[in-house]
């Protein structure tokens, strides 16, 4: 979340914000309840000073004048209960106001409500052009018995599936391949929980509860499905102080994915772009609170996101995303869009934020620094390095051959232990 103090500097800067991502913030009572929960404070304090006079007074006073003095300590400290508690439901209030605004925004990213206004930034490869009648990831599955949908519906309802044969094999090998490469780039690996705390979630950003959430919880707990490692890894500090020296930290996380997926519609509900559940090999970094820093690790990530989807030989695009198609804590992103010719479009398959302080005020992740007085919050990125289900279309699809095999990319084939599949 950003700082009140922020908030309240530069609030028409932090409306506008608000209106090119799209999100309704009633901002209008932000500063009346600041100023009252300010008022509230300073009164309580005032009243705390007084009665602890008193409190040194009575012992001093003589017994005809000790009974007015307690009762005057009895009523101060009804009265700073009262205040107390006035000032938790304004602190509440502002708190959830607080909570609701989104990041600030880089200043190069584009302005627009929706997706048709994000910007290619770069292509790699060339789409392949086909001399026969290419197939989608569903027909290709199913004519090499790669993935079970029926199955999947029938254990675990509509979305779910069983990888099969070669494609459970490409599976372990995007994980190993994406796993290396991370780890060559400096990124210490971590297998992660699949669940977290409500706390957690909602510090990196995600909604739990509520009707928009995308979020599995677990009944009767604080428990819910992660949607991402994002989650996992970014908790791994909560409420930790660092010195600025130990940074940047890059971490790098497999884990399972859960999604509800609610209001998904439409094409990218066939086959297994757009599923519940999807294992993914995550990076995140923490750096110094300084954008400079946050900005040449985000580089960073996408550097080595395309690294590895050029290591595949999938053709894709890096996309600007506009103020409109952002989430809440991104202050920019980055997505790698690759070819995928079942669908004759670019999808999505990897995403890189840059959230600032955004993650980690809400985490309570600061650091400190010899030069500086007290602690700042750190900078946190997140990107995907490989989501299995939607690097497995891109390979089938770009991979499929005349006569109806498939060829496995060189670099996963030391784990898949072969060249090609049919």
């Amino acid at each position: 979340m950003l700082d009140l103090q922020f908030i309240a500097d530069n609030l028409d800067a932090v409306a506008a914000n608000c209106r090119n991502r799209g999100v309704p913030v009633d901002l209008e009572k932000f500063p009346a309840l600041r100023e009252r929960r300010n008022a509230l404070i300073a009164e309580a304090d005032q009243a705390r000073h007084q009665s602890k006079e008193i409190s040194g007074q009575i012992p001093k006073v003589s017994p005809a004048d000790k009974p007015a003095l307690v009762e005057k300590g009895r009523e101060l400290r009804e009265r700073i209960a009262a205040l107390e508690a006035q000032l938790k439901e304004v602190e509440a209030e502002l708190r959830a106001v607080q909570a609701a605004i989104p990041n600030m925004t880089h200043p190069d990213a584009p302005v627009g409500p929706d997706e048709r206004h994000s910007k290619t930034v770069r292509t790699w490869g060339e789409p392949r052009k086909f001399n026969f009648p290419a197939l989608d990831h569903v027909a290709l599955c199913e004519k090499h018995d790669l993935v079970d949908l029926e199955a999947g519906a029938r254990v675990a309802g509509h979305g779910f599936y069983f990888l099969k044969n070669e494609a459970s094999l490409l599976e372990l090998a995007l994980v190993q391949y994406a796993a290396q490469i991370a780890r060559k780039r400096g990124f210490t690996l971590h297998i992660t929980p699949d669940l977290a705390r409500v706390d957690v979630l909602e510090g990196t950003g995600y909604q739990p509860r509520g009707n928009e959430t995308q979020i599995y919880s677990i009944a009767d707990t604080d428990l819910c499905l992660v949607a991402t490692a994002e989650i996992t890894l970014g908790g791994t500090l909560k409420d930790q102080i660092l010195d600025v020296g130990q940074l940047p930290l890059r971490l790098a996380g497999v884990s399972h994915c859960f999604r509800t997926e609610a209001g998904a519609h439409g094409k990218a509900t066939r086959g297994i772009y757009r599923v519940h559940q999807f294992t993914k090999v995550e990076l995140f970094a923490f750096t110094a609170p300084d954008v400079a820093a946050s900005d040449a690790m985000h580089a960073e990530i996408v550097a080595i996101e395309e690294e590895i989807f050029q290591g595949l030989g999938i053709p894709y695009r890096v996309i600007d995303i506009c103020t409109g198609d952002l989430g809440g804590p991104a202050y920019r992103k980055f997505d790698l869009e690759a070819w995928m010719p079942g669908r004759n479009e670019f999808g999505e398959v990897t995403s890189a934020s840059n959230c600032t302080d955004f993650q980690s005020r809400r985490l309570g992740i600061r650091c400190k620094s010899p030069d500086k007085k007290g602690t700042q919050f750190v900078h946190t990125l997140n990107g995907t390095a490989v989501a299995v289900t939607r690097a497995l279309i891109a390979i089938l699809e770009n991979g499929q051959q005349a006569d109806g095999s498939i060829v496995i990319p060189e670099v996963l084939r030391p784990w898949v232990g072969q060249d090609r599949i049919g």
